[in-house]
């Protein structure tokens, strides 16, 4: 199923073949403005976590990821520090973490929240 321009439900599915598979709206505009911005596919690596998942992973007890509101990207051709850089100025209100091979963004409510892992 179709959510955006660029993007479908099954991206964002949880890892463990759950189902949990949505995204929250402000999320998915951020990720369809980075596709936009850097005219290239934008993979998400880590979208909705049931408990069961996160746990598994290692994720926070409060990730956002538990909630459809945080998704880990990558994108094609750009690094990780130039894709945090155009969230953090064109999305203020984003949170943000920068990790070596992705960044993490996600849309709570109680943020924004910046940190490098």
């Amino acid at each position: 199923m179709t959510l955006s321009t660029h993007f479908s439900r099954s991206e964002f599915a949880c890892g463990c073949g759950c189902g949990f598979d949505t995204v929250d709206a402000a999320t998915l505009e951020i990720l369809e403005a980075v596709r936009t911005h850097f005219g290239a596919p934008v993979i998400v690596t880590s979208g909705c976590r049931c408990p069961d998942h996160n746990a598994a992973v290692g994720g926070a007890s409060h990730s956002q990821h538990l909630y459809g509101r945080a998704a880990d990207i990558k994108v094609r051709n750009a690094t990780p520090a130039t894709v945090h850089g155009y969230i953090a100025r064109h999305f203020p209100d984003a949170s943000l973490g920068l990790y070596g091979t992705f960044v993490h963004v996600d849309t709570r409510s109680d943020g924004p929240a910046r940190w490098e892992g």
